[in-house]
C-alpha cells in the first residue's frame, strides 16, 4: 500500500498570485498588438462611422443623407451594380477553374510545374497586373494581345480587304456604286480596259503585288488592268496608264454587271491584269464594296459594354492559382478508399468527380469562395488602372467610388458612408465563414 503524499497544497493566496502574474505577462505581450489594432483598425472604423453623419465640410450634422446618396447617386448605384456582378462571377469562375486545374493535374507528372505557372500571377501586384492587362486589352491589334488573337482568328475565316482606302483618282473611268465603284460606260470583247485607283500606301499593298502591266486586247474576251495609278514626284508618271514603278492590285475582284445582274466575275493577277469571258460583252465593270471594306479591328474590350467582364478576366487570371493551390491541398487529404470504392461500384470518372470528389471538397470550396468574395468587395486597383477614362464610370465599383468621392470630388461624408456600407457587406460573409470554421472544429 502506497504511503500518503506528504506534500502540502499551495496556499490559496499564492496560487492566485501566480495566476495573476501570468495574466499580467500575457496582457503585457498583447499590449503592442492591441495598440496597433486600436490605432489601425478600431479608430479608423469609429472615425469613418462618425464622419459618415456629417456634411462635406465636417462642421454640420447631415444625418442619414450620406447613406441616402448611396442609393440615389447614379455613380454609386452603378458601382453597387458592378460590385454585385463581381461578387457573383469573379469568385465563382476563379473557384471553378481552380477546381478543374487541381483535379486535372493530380495524376500527371508535370502537374507541379503547371501549378507553379498558374500560381505565378499571385506574385504580381495588382498594379503590375493592371498595367499588363491594360496592354493586353489594347484596341490596336499590333499592341493588344487579345485583339491580335481575335483578329487573327477572324481573318482566318473572313479575310479583310487589302484596299480599304482605295478610290478613283483624276479623270477616272469609275464612279461610286453601292460602296464600290463601277465604270461609267459599257465594255465589249476585244477591248483592253483600264481601272486605275489611288489611295493605298505603298507599305500597305499586298505582299504578292507586282509591277502593273498594260493588258493586251483579246478578240473574244475582255481584258484589263487595275493598279495603283500613282508615282511619287510632281509631274512624274502617265495618268491613266501603268508606269514602271506602279503596282497592280493583286486579288482585286472585278464583276461584269448587266441590268443589275452579275454575269461574270474574276480576280486580278499580281500585276493587276484580269480577263473576263465573252459573256461580259455589253456589261459595265464593277469593283464591289468587298474590295474596300475596312480591316477588322477586333473587339473594344475596354468599351462601356465589355470593360467589367474584361477586368474580371484579369482578376481570374491572378486568383485562379490561389484557388487551385487550396483545393489541391484539400484534394490531397481526401480518403482514397471512397474514390476507389465508387470506381469499383462502376461509377465513371465524371460521376466520381460530381458525386464524391466535389461533396468531400465542399468545405474547402466554401473557404475559397468566401475568401474571394471578401476580396472582390474591396477590389480597386485593377478597375482604376485597366479601365480608361472614357469607360471608368461604366466599370465603377464601390471602392473606386469611395476614392473618387473622398479625394477627387471633395465629399468625405459620402466616402465615409460608402466605407461603412462596405464594412456592413463584408460582416455577413465573415460571420458565415467563422460559423462554418467552428462547425468544422466540432467535427
Amino acid at each position: 500500500m502506497a504511503a500518503p503524499s506528504t506534500t502540502a497544497p499551495a496556499p490559496p493566496g499564492r496560487r492566485r498570485s501566480v495566476t495573476g502574474t501570468r495574466r499580467s505577462v500575457a496582457v503585457l505581450f498583447l499590449l503592442p498588438a492591441l495598440v496597433l489594432l486600436g490605432a489601425l483598425v478600431v479608430y479608423p472604423i469609429g472615425y469613418s462611422l462618425i464622419r459618415s453623419f456629417y456634411n462635406a465640410n465636417g462642421d454640420g450634422f447631415a444625418g442619414f443623407d450620406n447613406y441616402k446618396a448611396i442609393f440615389t447617386d447614379d455613380g454609386i448605384r452603378t458601382a453597387l451594380k458592378n460590385n454585385v456582378i463581381w461578387v457573383v462571377f469573379a469568385p465563382t469562375v476563379s473557384t471553378a477553374l481552380g477546381l478543374i486545374f487541381a483535379v486535372l493535374t493530380e495524376r500527371v507528372r508535370w502537374g507541379t510545374a503547371f501549378k507553379l505557372v498558374v500560381f505565378m500571377p499571385m506574385a504580381i501586384s495588382m498594379l503590375a497586373a493592371g498595367i499588363i492587362f491594360r496592354l493586353v486589352y489594347d484596341q490596336d491589334p499590333d499592341k493588344g494581345v487579345a485583339n491580335a488573337v481575335w483578329v487573327g482568328i477572324h481573318d482566318t475565316f473572313a479575310q479583310s480587304s487589302a484596299f480599304p482606302n482605295a478610290h478613283p483618282g483624276r479623270e477616272s473611268p469609275l464612279k461610286p456604286d453601292q460602296g464600290g465603284f463601277i465604270t461609267t460606260t459599257t465594255v465589249h470583247t476585244g477591248q483592253a480596259v483600264t481601272l486605275p485607283l489611288v489611295g493605298v500606301a505603298p507599305d500597305q499593298m499586298p505582299g504578292g503585288a507586282k509591277k502593273a502591266v498594260a493588258a493586251k486586247p483579246d478578240p473574244g474576251k475582255i481584258t484589263g488592268t487595275t493598279w495603283q495609278d500613282f508615282t511619287r514626284g510632281k509631274g512624274v508618271g502617265t495618268l491613266g496608264a501603268p508606269d514602271p514603278s506602279e503596282l497592280g492590285y493583286d486579288g482585286m475582284r472585278i464583276e461584269a454587271v448587266r441590268n443589275g445582274t452579275v454575269v461574270a466575275s474574276t480576280k486580278a493577277a499580281a500585276d493587276g491584269t484580269f480577263t473576263l469571258p465573252a459573256a461580259a460583252d455589253g456589261a459595265r465593270l464593277r469593283l464591289p464594296a468587298s474590295n474596300f471594306k475596312q480591316p477588322y479591328n477586333g473587339v473594344d474590350w475596354l468599351g462601356p459594354s465589355l470593360v467589367t467582364p474584361a477586368i474580371i478576366g484579369s482578376y481570374v487570371w491572378m486568383w485562379a492559382g490561389f484557388a487551385m493551390v487550396l483545393i489541391a491541398a484539400g484534394l490531397a487529404g481526401l480518403p482514397r478508399e471512397l474514390l476507389e470504392a465508387a470506381r469499383v461500384d462502376g461509377a465513371t470518372e465524371w460521376q466520381v468527380f460530381r458525386k464524391v470528389t466535389v461533396p468531400l471538397l465542399a468545405p474547402v470550396l466554401a473557404v475559397v469562395t468566401v475568401t474571394l468574395m471578401i476580396n472582390v468587395l474591396k477590389v480597386f486597383d485593377l478597375v482604376y488602372i485597366i479601365a480608361p477614362g472614357s469607360s471608368q464610370d461604366d466599370a465603377n465599383v464601390l471602392a473606386l467610388e469611395l476614392y473618387r468621392k473622398g479625394f477627387s470630388e471633395g465629399q468625405p461624408g459620402i466616402a465615409s458612408a460608402i466605407a461603412v456600407f462596405l464594412l456592413l457587406l463584408v460582416i455577413p460573409v465573415m460571420w458565415f465563414n467563422v460559423r462554418r470554421l467552428r462547425r468544422e472544429e466540432r467535427r
